[in-house]
């Protein structure tokens, strides 16, 4: 079976994720007042964004937990803090290697997709500040407001999948930086789940998750996917 597709996660794995996501999340949870550790939120990287709210709340303040107000409040919170980073951070950028490992799938005839826990709100935010919106090295974008449940469910990446007329879910690879993204991956029945460690988790920590492969960085992609074609 060749390679067909490449599904990317984007804050931690394809775009640097420098702890302002942590930041916002526990800023927003402070708006409600509730304080919340910054390694209970990595917890939740990757997921839906107002599924990960849900799930800190039962934690820390089970009783909000069917409040669906405050977790309304505490996303439009976070939401506005990242559209408001995304649009000024001077520092927003792909991370090293990406656009060169994008362009090395477009030559090989295969497709490059990115889906995210980001709102497309947020996204579209950090997509016109790279230029990715239109940009011919990316062939599909989705976010997990647009499926009917975002990760560690498969809809994102088999929604992707139909809209670029791709049959077999064995000819597709996930690439993100979270255990959620692995997760993803494995659910939708990918050939391969690629772990990289430039993002919210650690190599230690993304080997409990046994994704197929861990990389450090993005240029050591290109030679599994030829691998995996082989």
């Amino acid at each position: 079976m060749s390679i067909q597709l490449v599904v990317f996660d984007i804050a931690g794995t394809t775009v640097a994720d420098r702890g302002n996501i942590n930041d916002s999340f526990r800023n927003a949870f402070l708006s409600a007042g509730i304080s919340v550790s910054p390694a209970d939120v990595d917890t939740v990287m990757g997921y839906r964004k107002i599924e990960a709210i849900r799930i800190i709340i039962q934690k820390y303040a089970s009783d909000m937990s069917e409040d669906e107000r405050i977790i309304k409040d505490i996303h439009e919170v976070f939401e506005n803090s990242m559209v408001k980073f995304y649009e000024t951070d001077p520092a927003l950028k792909p991370l090293p290697f990406v656009t060169e490992t994008f362009q090395a799938l477009q030559d090989r005839n295969i497709k490059v997709a990115l889906n995210t826990g980001f709102t497309r709100r947020i996204t579209d935010t950090i997509l016109n500040r790279l230029d990715w919106l239109n940009n011919p090295l990316i062939n599909k974008i989705i976010c997990s407001d647009e499926v009917r449940e975002g990760r560690p469910y498969p809809y994102m990446i088999h929604q992707l999948m139909e809209q670029l007329h791709i049959a077999m879910v064995s000819e597709v690879v996930k690439v993100g930086d979270t255990e959620v993204d692995v997760k993803e991956g494995r659910n939708a029945g990918c050939k391969a789940v690629i772990a990289v460690s430039t993002g919210a988790y650690t190599r230690n920590q993304l080997e409990l998750y046994q994704p197929d492969f861990i990389i450090d960085e993005m240029h050591e992609l290109i030679p599994i996917i030829d691998q995996l074609k082989s």
